[in-house]
């Protein structure tokens, strides 16, 4: 494995390859899994090679995958600064996250954004990491509590432009200061 690959016990978070779209198209064509995310549900393979190619070339945007297949099942990742949806600085990021149907109900989620805030705050040296989900998204909003992100805001009215519609999001945030203080065993 590269340096751009992240573990955890059960996944392999790894840079997106062109070959993972028919796997990506299988779970991001569902209507449960993008519009609740915030993203049309994919129409076509060649439509989600073109999201690896463009959205998921970003760094520190990683397919999820298990690891006894390495297939990608799900998707994570942490955009920086000025590239964020969120006004933030240089020094924080914004987590975003979603995973396939059948995956649901497993942990997986929660487990690699675990990793995926360690890997903010001690290989990229973060402050602080920002997370939102849309009004209704309780399964995100869950995960968001189980790792330790604390509620700062919510904005209403939103005009979200990859729906085209309008939102009210809830942001929460963890620090890496709050985070040390619950990962000090």
């Amino acid at each position: 494995m590269d340096n751009n690959t992240l573990t955890t016990n059960r996944l392999i978070l790894r840079p997106w390859q062109l070959s993972d779209a028919q796997n990506l198209y299988e779970y991001a064509k569902d209507p449960l899994v993008g519009p609740i995310a915030g993203w049309p549900p994919h129409t076509s393979v060649e439509n989600s090679e073109e999201i690896i190619r463009t959205v998921f070339s970003s760094p520190d945007i990683y397919a999820v995958c298990l690891k006894e297949d390495s297939k990608a099942i799900g998707c994570i990742g942490l955009t920086r600064g000025k590239a964020s949806n969120l006004c933030i600085s240089e020094t924080e990021g914004e987590l975003g996250y979603w995973i396939g149907v059948p995956f649901w109900g497993n942990g997986y989620i929660p487990e690699a954004v675990q990793e995926i805030i360690r890997h903010g705050f001690e290989d990229l040296n973060m402050d602080k990491i920002w997370c939102g989900y849309f009004e209704g998204n309780v399964k995100s909003k869950r995960v968001q509590e189980k790792c330790g992100f604390i509620y700062d805001h919510t904005n209403e009215n939103i005009h979200w432009e990859l729906m085209n519609d309008i939102r009210t999001v809830h942001i929460s945030c963890i620090t890496k200061e709050n985070w040390k203080n619950n990962n000090s065993f």
